[in-house]
């Protein structure tokens, strides 16, 4: 069976044609929103909790076996670190948003994120009885490795965008 975009079905009857090219090019526009937007949506969510009591003493675990982080408890405290981490979320997740004006600032909004999640992997390593069967923190780490995967892919997209001409690089 031929499906009018030249795809060919081996399997007639699983509903294959109704995913012509435009279909697809639908799809793929929708998915690349879901995912940027949802991306920014639980930056926003997690960098805001990050200015709470509770967040900050939730995180406070991970961040003290940090080689990366704990230099920060020091300087600026329990409180101040996990404020500093959320600004840095938050930024990350507005300039995600920036798609439509400015893909440039949205992939540099990505490879932010990109960051923190690598830091928050990085936990992985860092912190002591992290896959403990008794340890909260193993699992709700590893979350991470997808979301790395959609700031990659977001940063990779917007890059592209801004290398298209004016006009050209309209979000897709």
């Amino acid at each position: 069976m031929v499906i009018d975009d030249g795809i060919r079905s081996q399997a007639p009857g699983l509903g294959l044609s109704l995913f012509n090219a435009t279909r697809t090019r639908h799809l793929a526009a929708a998915s690349r929103a879901v995912l940027r937007y949802g991306l920014a949506g639980l930056l926003l969510l997690w960098g805001g909790f990050k200015f709470t009591a509770f967040e900050a003493e939730g995180i406070r675990p991970l961040v003290e076996h940090s080689p990366f982080l704990s230099w920060l408890y020091p300087l600026l405290g329990v409180r101040g670190t996990s404020c500093l981490i959320g600004v840095v979320e938050l930024m990350a997740a507005l300039l995600i948003c920036s798609r439509h004006w400015s893909p440039r600032l949205s992939a540099l909004g990505s490879l932010l994120a990109s960051g923190t999640f690598l830091m928050t992997l990085s936990f992985l390593v860092t912190t002591p009885g992290v896959f403990s069967p008794t340890n909260p923190f193993g699992g709700f780490i590893l979350k991470d490795v997808m979301l790395l995967g959609a700031a990659l892919y977001t940063a990779s997209e917007a890059l592209e965008a801004a290398q298209q001409p004016r006009g050209a690089g309209a979000v897709r």
